[in-house]
């Protein structure tokens, strides 16, 4: 089973890049993959990739990262100086992350309309071995 976990931009804007770092790579660890709104800074990810390197054991493979930005191209000259505006009052808010476990997640392809999350498969093994029934007559 997948499960996400949405991390809403109010809950991290007030912590520190270590502590807003940290609380991700916590949720990213429990199997969970983060939908964050917003971005983090750009020294933000580059810790956050050290950071995961650092702990890769078996247990904790890495992370697959993501980040999706409003479309500017599609946007007109009104839109665009509005987005800018937004930009200087709001900070890192536009926008949104993911952040998986590689243990999780195979990829995240990013096309002009859609995000595609390619999950691995859970395979589990059977307990014991297979056995086929048949009807007795």
């Amino acid at each position: 089973m997948v499960t996400f976990q949405f991390v809403p931009y109010t809950d991290i804007e007030v912590m520190s890049s270590a502590k807003r770092i940290n609380k991700l790579l916590k949720i990213v660890k429990e199997e969970k993959i983060v939908l964050m709104e917003g971005r983090l800074k750009k020294h933000e990810e580059a810790d956050l990739i050290e950071i995961t390197m650092e702990e890769i054991s078996p247990k904790f493979k890495g992370i697959e990262l993501s980040v999706v930005y409003p479309d500017k191209k599609k946007q007109d000259l009104g839109q665009k100086m509005r987005g800018a505006f937004a930009n200087v009052l709001l900070g890192d808010r536009q926008g949104m992350t993911i952040i998986g476990p590689a243990s999780v997640v195979k990829r995240i392809e990013q096309n002009p309309d859609k995000i595609e999350l390619f999950t691995k498969d859970s395979k589990s093994k059977p307990v014991g071995p297979k056995r086929r029934y048949r009807k007795r007559k």
